[in-house]
């Protein structure tokens, strides 16, 4: 009888999805568009939002090799903070942040925004004064951030390992209580629909082979299904930003690397905020499924393989049980890798390239997703207006030339 339920309501189950009404269009590429853009995660749905929202350029084609979410997007650990420690780095993921707060509302779709707030843990000295002086300069701009030494740390986050005999005491944390964490592959189905409900060609499985150029200025891209003439052509494929500038014999400073992550059997709540330690490399929260989302920093190679490797999930499991013993018996589900562009100040890139009409979002690292209303903003009103945001103009490529840098290998922690 229990049997003959089951197959009853997945029966039912399934005969009502495919009456589903889809949430953006699968529409064939045209010949041509005013931009189009190479690379549709997070990143680049909300650049093409932003292009037909704020600036009414509705001619957009975002273009990717795979289905919607496969990428970076959805193979991340979901944080999302500001508090970071450069002026110019600091506005811009506040403006992000601020973004962030009222995009369900915007989109009209839930993208299960948490704010559970963040902690980046200080186990030695120079720890505490990093953290300290990050509180400082993000106060100084209007940014919440607290410091909280180790008894108020045990109060805000009581099954944390505070111990004076762990192996790596913890000495304080910063807070910002409006960090959290959201629903990735909400955030592309969700910047997907509103573009596409704005006019925006959203094509997937189109990869894009080419970069055609003429007399110093783009002129289009050939692609899996076809040429494609556009006026602009934008630049927004992740941890693949360096192979596709190269097809416009563009040579970027970024070096790729995979960034692991794993996910634990689903847990009854024990975990409401995010934990992060650079000086043990893990940082760790809990989804709203149960899951622990466990991440460690980039590995040391450079690859463009999106699968995990034993040596860092046994070490990012080991720094997780250093900080919360409890978890010693829970088992891991799944591991998985992402691909981060990395720019020799961990910083990214955003504006015009050398080539007349040709633009690049990147260099992210792994700071890519709590970005992704921020720079789609920042990003579709460069291209549009062929010229920096204020807030993007820091970020310009020539600050390699000029030795104009925005270090934040600090700030940016061992990842999200």
């Amino acid at each position: 009888m229990q049997r003959f339920s089951l197959i009853a309501l997945a029966g039912h189950a399934l005969g009502r999805h495919r009456a589903w009404t889809p949430l953006w269009r699968k529409p064939a590429p045209r010949p041509r568009y005013a931009v189009v853009i190479v690379g549709g995660g997070g990143h680049g749905l909300a650049t093409a939002y932003y292009l037909a929202k704020e600036h009414g350029i509705t001619d957009v084609a975002v273009l990717d090799k795979g289905p919607i979410g496969l990428g970076n997007t959805g193979r991340n650990t979901t944080i999302v903070r500001s508090n970071y420690l450069r002026s110019d780095s600091a506005r811009l993921y506040e403006h992000s942040l601020r973004l962030w707060e009222g995009l369900s509302a915007e989109l009209n779709f839930n993208l299960m925004l948490s704010r559970r707030g963040v902690l980046n843990l200080a186990h030695n000295l120079a720890d505490i004064r990093e953290g300290r002086r990050r509180v400082n300069a993000n106060r100084r701009h209007g940014i919440d951030a607290e410091w909280l030494d180790p008894a108020a740390l045990a109060r805000f986050c009581p099954i944390l390992n505070v111990s004076d005999t762990a192996r790596h005491p913890i000495l304080g944390a910063t807070l910002q209580r409006r960090g959290g964490v959201a629903r990735h592959d909400a955030v592309a189905w969700g910047y997907a629909r509103a573009a596409d409900a704005r006019g925006v060609d959203i094509v997937e499985d189109c990869e894009v082979t080419a970069i055609r150029t003429a007399n110093g200025r783009v002129t289009g891209v050939e692609t899996s299904r076809g040429a494609i003439a556009a006026d602009k052509v934008a630049i927004t494929a992740a941890g693949h930003n360096s192979v596709v500038a190269a097809m416009a014999g563009l040579r970027l400073p970024l070096q790729s690397h995979p960034l692991q992550a794993l996910v634990s059997e689903p847990l009854k709540p024990v975990l409401d905020c995010v934990v992060m330690s650079n000086a043990v490399h893990v940082y760790v929260s809990q989804s709203d499924k149960g899951e622990l989302v466990v991440g460690a920093g980039i590995d040391a190679f450079n690859s463009y393989a999106q699968r995990g490797s034993f040596p860092v999930i046994e070490a990012q499991s080991a720094a997780l049980l250093e900080l919360f013993p409890i978890f010693s018996r829970v088992r891991m589900m799944r591991s998985w890798a992402g691909i981060v562009d990395v720019s020799p100040d961990a910083s990214p890139i955003i504006g015009k390239l050398p080539v007349e009409g040709l633009y690049l979002n990147g260099g992210w690292g792994t700071g890519g997703f709590k970005a992704t209303p921020g720079a789609g903003h920042v990003f579709a009103h460069t291209i549009a207006r062929d010229e920096p945001h204020p807030l993007a103009a820091p970020f310009a490529l020539g600050r390699f030339a000029s030795g104009a840098l925005i270090d934040e290998h600090s700030a940016a922690a061992v990842a999200h």
